[in-house]
């Protein structure tokens, strides 16, 4: 894996090049320096990703403390201060849940289209399950406001409180009916998994056994691709969709004509420098150099066009981001939204663009 130059901060301050190459000791740093998820705990050092919506607050939290530590001189364990960090952002989600349930209109985004899509599901025989790690006054509050009272009636299957990864790895988390009423965990043992009611907990192992829906008869969508995708599609073979609300921005943003304008002149600059690169007239190859002086100007533009600060989610340059190569990995298809869907019948195939390999482009031109 290869870090982005020009993209690296420390705190709120950005790093140059030299600083990076100190820290890290090269460009190139070794995929098992990575975090792969939440389950992984070898004891080494690793490079923690931030991938969700979430992860904002964490994010701006850890910069902004780095920044005062280090601008005061602190010296301070990196690690301790993103575990310390982690679990005062852990420990306020009750108190988050209670400002939202108070004034949802202000926290919840509404989505008008979400009922209509999930009416098309259910009125073409779909049969739909929801799995969230939020308690139920939290889920209650929230899809009351965005789908109705009824909300429920859309899901055969309906578990929360489910502390997803872990529903994906632990089996002997047991199922628990919970009673609205009284706002508990009855202790009745649950054989069946039925519409209407509301489960506590559970694991991926007992839901498929209960239900039958198993392996590519699956389509699971979440936004999260360790908590979410992970281990549902690698290990328990379902199809899996990612929710990726940036996308919208990228998506506008490729289709921008001077995106557009650039990334063509760009790619015709690339073209030439291949072609020409060998010959050894000093002529040439001072224009070589100022050929690779603009194509590296307008590299720099393509990448701040999307964020000004690190670019875009899905590419560094011409590779995909580490983001974007955990999301083709987990996920079968994604998608800013889901009522994107809508525009498809529920019958629809998505079928994978075949991708030029670097020994395959010439003979295709040719």
């Amino acid at each position: 894996m290869q870090i982005q130059l020009g993209c690296v901060y420390r705190g709120l301050t950005p790093l140059t090049d030299s600083e990076v190459i100190e820290a890290y000791g090269s460009r190139k740093i070794p995929l098992g320096y990575v975090d792969e998820g939440p389950n992984r705990d070898n004891g080494k050092p690793c490079m923690s990703q931030l991938a969700d919506l979430f992860s904002l607050p964490e994010m701006n939290l850890l910069c902004n403390v780095a920044e005062y530590l280090h601008q005061h001189n602190f010296d301070f364990s990196p690690e301790s201060l993103y575990r310390d960090i982690k679990e005062s952002i852990q420990s306020i989600h009750p108190r988050m849940h209670r400002i939202v349930l108070e004034d949802p209109e202000t926290y919840l985004e509404y989505e008008p289209k979400l009922r209509q899509y999930l009416t098309t599901l259910k009125n073409s025989g779909k049969q739909l399950f929801l799995v969230t790690n939020s308690p139920y006054p939290f889920v209650d509050k929230g899809l009351t406001y965005i789908l109705g009272e009824d909300w429920i009636d859309f899901f055969d299957v309906t578990i929360v409180g489910a502390k997803k990864p872990y529903f994906f790895s632990n089996d002997s988390n047991p199922f628990r009916l919970y009673d609205p009423e009284m706002d508990a965990r009855l202790w009745d043992r649950v054989t069946s998994l039925e519409p209407g009611k509301i489960y506590y907990g559970g694991s991926i192992q007992p839901f498929m056994k209960m239900t039958g829906w198993r392996g590519e008869n699956v389509l699971y969508f979440g936004d999260h691709p360790y908590s979410d995708l992970a281990d549902a599609t690698l290990h328990h073979g379902w199809r899996t969709g990612a929710i990726i609300k940036e996308l919208q921005h990228e998506i506008e943003t490729l289709n921008t004509p001077c995106f557009k304008f650039d990334m063509n002149w760009q790619n015709f600059m690339t073209s030439l420098l291949e072609t020409y690169q060998d010959f050894d007239d000093p002529e040439v190859q001072h224009i070589i150099r100022q050929w690779q002086q603009e194509r590296n100007q307008i590299r720099s533009r393509n990448k701040k066009i999307f964020n000004q600060q690190f670019g875009s989610m899905f590419r560094t340059h011409l590779n995909p981001t580490f983001f974007s190569r955990r999301v083709f990995r987990f996920a079968d298809i994604y998608t800013s939204n889901i009522t994107n869907l809508l525009r498809y019948s529920v019958r629809h195939t998505f079928y994978p663009r075949r991708g030029a390999l670097p020994h395959e482009y010439r003979s295709w031109m040719n």
